[in-house]
């Protein structure tokens, strides 16, 4: 019989990110809420050296795969190894983040299990007949569904900067599980020839407090070293909308929306920025959302707390020069 909850953790630099921190706190609700486990899987070269991590977050139980060709992420070898974990564990339902590796990851594993999968989730809970429903949006982020899984075990891929992480807590331990799958480079489909790393400067857009954005509107790349010049004041990330990428005018990596990053800062400043349903999708959980737009009927002035109408160009200097008297005052 299925028990439990199950993260699927990832990892970074520094060990267990941010997105698995995530899933373990909503994964804890989940779990209190059932009156079952939270577990977490873990797969990498000395897994098991990353468990207390896990426990600190949350976990009751940590299913750690360690093997030397889980050193670097590849798909075929990271879902043979998560495969034999969900056979040991039988969890009653699995939480992964819908991070690059999620989105690879959790349709194949659904697949293997045969059963759904609940995609792009921004909020998951238990129903009365104990069911999970996530809720997610639908026709470009326009609606939202609320969707039940009724396959077992229940797959829901998270949206990243979603949920709080738990404070963590030094003192919690749990029971470690060593799992040992047999892994052979023959097994990988798919061949890494090169990685290019992107250097990137100021602050990381997912993580920034605070982000400043730029859109259409601005009518051209220029424009966008004035919003770096702002947020070099407020120390803020800058972030641009799917039109200006397009456009050519800054990199993809600054796109926010639902084909661009998700972010969450607690103020999101947008100039030239219609608010399309599908930019919106990826900013949503901001705080607070401050408008600079010259159509006074444009759909961010719905999602605005403060707004101006008017032209940027006028707008932005004044604007900046405000800050910059009351961050010096």
């Amino acid at each position: 019989m299925p028990s439990g909850v199950l993260v699927v953790s990832e990892l970074d630099q520094e060990g267990i990110n941010s997105t698995t921190r995530e899933l373990l706190a909503v994964g804890r609700r989940l779990a209190d809420q059932l009156g079952e486990e939270l577990s977490a899987a873990v797969m990498a070269g000395s897994a098991s050296d990353l468990a207390q991590t896990l426990f600190s977050h949350g976990a009751d139980k940590v299913y750690a795969v360690s093997h030397d060709l889980l050193q670097e992420y590849q798909a075929d070898l990271q879902l043979a190894a998560l495969e034999k974990v969900c056979s040991e564990a039988s969890p009653n339902i699995i939480l992964i983040g819908r991070t690059l590796i999620g989105r690879e990851i959790a349709p194949r594993l659904a697949f293997r299990l045969g059963v759904g999968l609940a995609q792009d989730c921004l909020e998951v809970r238990i129903d009365d007949d104990g069911r999970l429903v996530a809720n997610r949006p639908v026709y470009g982020g326009s609606c939202m569904a609320s969707v039940t899984c009724m396959g077992s075990p229940q797959i829901a891929a998270i949206r990243p900067k979603v949920y709080e992480p738990l404070e963590p807590d030094a003192s919690r331990s749990g029971e470690t599980v060593d799992v040992s799958v047999e892994l052979d480079p023959s097994m990988a489909k798919v061949k890494v020839v090169q990685v290019v790393k992107e250097e990137s400067e100021g602050i990381k857009l997912e993580d920034a407090n605070i982000v400043i954005s730029g859109g259409r509107g601005l009518g051209g790349p220029e424009p966008f070293k004035q919003l770096e010049a702002v947020a070099g004041i407020l120390g803020a990330g800058v972030g641009a909308s799917r039109a200006a990428v397009d456009s050519g005018w800054v990199p993809y990596s600054w796109q926010v929306g639902l084909t661009g990053k998700t972010i969450t800062p607690e103020l999101y400043i947008t100039v030239g920025i219609s608010g399309a349903s599908q930019h919106m999708a990826g900013c949503s959980g901001s705080k607070v959302i401050v408008a600079i737009n010259k159509d006074a009927d444009a759909n961010i002035f719905k999602e605005a707390r403060y707004g101006v109408v008017g032209d940027w160009e006028k707008i932005l200097p004044s604007f900046t020069e405000a800050v910059r008297e009351l961050i010096n005052s």
